[in-house]
């Protein structure tokens, strides 16, 4: 079969999402397309398990940046999920929303419908929170929540009693009325397992007789018609082109890399970027790629007086010991996040909303520049601290650097190139310090590993941040939403402006980015993307 009603390209945290919603009623044939393998290896299914990816070509793209100028020249990683779940499947599990105000701020830039009361339902609609059916949770969704609370390793009580003590606040549910204050973060896992929309969305769906599912098959364009109709893609699969047709729309959810990316190579974009590659231009829009917006951190490693994670995961017997209480019971530190504690704070007085973002880990670790290096604990009992800018303003663009689909694009995020983000870099420093000056942190810190005592004054926090900062991996905004075709890409029902039967489910649609981690944003934007899809095309 080559004609579907719907083709989905892509099969990450939307993809999946969609891919079940619009098989549901089994009215509608729908075709899943994903550039990336098959799931298969344990390492998807245990938490623990994206070290084990990181570094992985089989199932991560594994892409650079450009050198960034105001990052000391470096080219920072930015690894992508390649696989069935995309970058679900091997992030770290965080499961934050986001600020109310983040959605607010995404209608009144010109999308109704999209403002925090609009998207609650569709969070809601997402879990299975343990909390149950209330004013901002439900029981009844397919992604399973773990609270940590009773979980996490015994010294984020310190860090919670920090926050107390430093009057910061402490916060029982970053998913509720506030974002504000110190806490321990909710994570999507299921009883142990990852619960990733591919766990928890696709597989219940792959035996829907009108739902095909199509892996390693690298999507190389979008094909219109003379009314500039999408009707078809053109797909690399088994060292052969082949040509899938929709007769009700295609759907890019191919994250904020891979929808512009296949959008340029389909002749839809900048004249300029597509002539300097060959490309006919089919339609100008040029803002395709434009908006790029990551959160980027950087780590304080701390040794402690303590036992931390450090201790369990170097040691061969705890190794063994946490494999076999995982293996029995599906519980102990290999069914967790690593990234436990943390909470959302005002960098200064200034702040009308909480903008820095901090990780307490339990753990200290240093991520190895070489993709063949193991990742390990630190060598000593330990944890980190790490802070990232809840809303960077800096700005960047991804863009083909070829029109062969199989290479990879060029990624500029213009780190830290606003003003305001390097403030935020010295507010998020001072904020670190701050918290490990209290007398909780106190009493189970031996010593600053790193920086230390050559990093004190602002210059000095800023260049350290610049020599060590990283991306966080949420890349969002490429192909973001809004109403003017000169500025955005999709109009508020993600429909690509001047393009029929083409809209755009993922992250790239986000006009900023959100406060927190972002695989629930994306999550929900999917859950509402299929409803207006669906809604569309109700025959009955």
């Amino acid at each position: 079969m080559t004609n579907y009603d719907f083709i989905i390209v892509g099969a990450g945290s939307a993809g999946c999402i969609l891919a079940n919603r619009l098989s549901a009623s089994g009215e509608f044939s729908v075709l899943l397309l994903e550039a990336g393998p098959e799931d298969k290896s344990p390492w998807f299914k245990v938490p623990v398990g994206f070290a084990k990816t990181y570094y992985h070509p089989t199932y991560n793209y594994m892409y650079y940046t450009q050198p960034q100028s105001e990052m000391a020249g470096r080219c920072l990683y930015t690894p992508r999920g390649k696989v069935l779940g995309g970058s679900g499947s091997i992030n770290a599990m965080i499961y934050v929303r986001g600020n109310r105000q983040d959605f607010d701020d995404w209608q009144a830039q010109g999308n109704p419908g999209w403002g925090y009361k609009d998207v609650l339902p569709y969070f809601k609609k997402l879990e299975s929170h343990p909390f149950g059916d209330d004013d901002y949770h439900a029981s009844q969704g397919l992604i399973g929540i773990t609270r940590m609370q009773d979980k996490a390793h015994p010294i984020c009580q310190d860090f919670l009693a920090a926050a107390k003590e430093l009057s910061l606040g402490v916060n029982n549910d970053f998913n509720g009325e506030s974002i504000a204050g110190a806490g321990i973060y909710d994570v999507n896992i299921r009883k142990g397992i990852r619960d990733s929309s591919n766990q928890a969305y696709l597989k219940p769906a792959k035996k829907r007789p009108n739902l095909t599912i199509k892996t390693i098959a690298q999507v190389s364009k979008v094909h219109l018609d003379d009314e500039l109709r999408a009707t078809s893609v053109e797909v690399s699969m088994d060292e052969q082109t082949l040509t899938y047709s929709a007769s009700k729309e295609i759907i890019l959810a191919g994250g904020a890399i891979g929808t512009p990316k296949i959008l340029q190579l389909s002749g839809i974009g900048e004249p300029k970027l597509l002539a300097q590659h060959g490309i006919p231009l089919r339609h100008e829009l040029p803002s395709v790629g434009e908006n790029l917006q990551d959160h980027h951190c950087v780590s304080y490693f701390y040794k402690a007086k303590v036992k931390t994670l450090n201790d369990e995961f170097r040691s061969i017997l705890g190794q063994i010991k946490a494999g076999i209480q995982y293996a029995l019971t599906r519980s102990g530190p290999l069914s967790l996040s690593v990234n436990q504690a943390g909470g959302f704070f005002k960098g200064d007085d200034n702040s009308l909303e909480p903008n820095i973002q901090l990780y307490f880990n339990p753990m200290s670790y240093q991520i190895p520049k070489d993709p063949n290096a193991k990742m390990q604990p630190e060598p000593y009992s330990g944890f980190l601290v790490a802070f990232n800018a809840c809303r960077p303003t800096s700005k960047g663009s991804i863009r083909i650097s070829s029109a062969n689909p199989n290479v990879a694009p060029v990624i500029q995020p213009n780190y830290l190139s606003t003003e305001q983000d390097k403030q935020e870099a010295i507010q998020g420093s001072r904020l670190i310090r701050k918290f490990m000056d209290s007398t909780a942190l106190q009493a189970i810190t031996e010593a600053e590993v790193m920086p230390g005592d050559e990093v004190q004054n602002e210059e000095e926090m800023l260049q350290f941040y610049r020599e060590n900062a990283g991306s966080i991996y949420h890349l969002c905004g490429t192909c973001a939403m809004g109403p003017d075709p000169q500025q955005h890409v999709v109009n508020h029902q993600l429909k690509v402006h001047g393009i029929q039967a083409l809209r755009v489910v993922d992250a790239s649609i986000f006009p900023n980015i959100t406060s927190g981690n972002i695989n629930a944003p994306v999550m929900m934007v999917a859950e509402k993307g299929a409803d207006l899809i669906l809604a569309d095309h109700q025959t009955s």
